[in-house]
């Protein structure tokens, strides 16, 4: 069983950054890739960004590439979204999930386990 914790969520103006993080319990946190999905209110829940379990690849949806950055560390069993140029759009609760899927994948339901979500609000 693996638990996932989100961290980091917050209020910020536009333009702004945050960095969330998510804490994974469990041994087999580096054999697996780790995605940020993120679910605005009233909208279904969107991929955000994955990364492999090597760390070597990452994937990002196109509405935050070149903001968002995805990274993990393996020794700390953690792995990191940095959001700089934060927009209004960008408001929604962050989940994040653990795949065993190899590479990265980024469809909801190649996901085995999710964090509880960290709220992200960006205001004008």
């Amino acid at each position: 069983q693996v638990q996932l914790v989100e961290s980091g969520g917050g209020l910020m103006q536009a333009g702004g950054s945050l960095r969330l993080s998510c804490a994974a319990s469990g041994r087999t946190f580096s054999s697996q890739a780790m995605g940020w999905f993120r679910q605005a209110p009233g909208k279904e829940g969107a991929f955000v960004a994955v990364i492999s379990s090597s760390g070597i690849r990452t994937s990002y949806a196109d509405s935050v590439k070149g903001r968002f950055t995805i990274t993990r560390d393996n020794a700390k069993n953690t792995v990191y979204l940095q959001m700089n140029s934060l927009t209004l759009e960008d408001t929604a609760v962050y989940y994040c999930a653990a795949s065993l899927v190899r590479g990265v994948p980024s469809d909801v339901g190649l996901y085995n386990y999710w964090g509880q979500g960290t709220q992200v609000t960006v205001s004008s």
